[in-house]
């Protein structure tokens, strides 16, 4: 029973950072002006458009499903974990106010990242419902 845990765990852990990640796609393509917003705001790129964010969204959820079915690992683990990095390391000055607005809330990314980093130094054992190489 004790040797079913890390699987269980990580695909706990695969599933539950899919899911976080898959509201952050979709915003791409419900509030596309909003995502856009966000790449201005914290990432300092500017003036995308709704076909850029939709591209953006579908690059991102064909990762993120290649991801959440285990496919391609090193690739699709490392960009999940490089993606929250970059979120991460981009709202850094919401760690330096977080009793202001919603700043609070940032500090739920850290786990995460931890978490997606984690799945990527463990990917080899992250094997219940995966698709790839086991």
């Amino acid at each position: 029973m004790s040797q079913n845990r890390l699987p269980i765990s990580l695909l706990l852990l695969r599933v539950s950072v899919f899911i976080v990640m898959l509201v952050w796609t979709l915003d791409k393509f419900i509030r596309p002006g909003h995502a856009a917003g966000i790449f201005s705001s914290y990432y300092h790129l500017g003036g995308f458009n709704t076909t850029v964010m939709y591209a953006i969204g579908i690059i991102e959820l064909i990762i993120i499903v290649a991801f959440l079915l285990g496919l391609y690992k090193r690739i699709t683990y490392g960009a999940v974990f490089i993606f929250h990095l970059i979120s991460t390391v981009a709202t850094w000055k919401a760690y330096l106010t977080p009793f202001t607005n919603v700043h609070l809330l940032f500090f739920a990314g850290i786990p995460m990242l931890a978490g997606c980093f984690a799945l990527y130094l463990l990917r080899e054992q992250d094997t219940l419902m995966v698709f790839g190489k086991k």
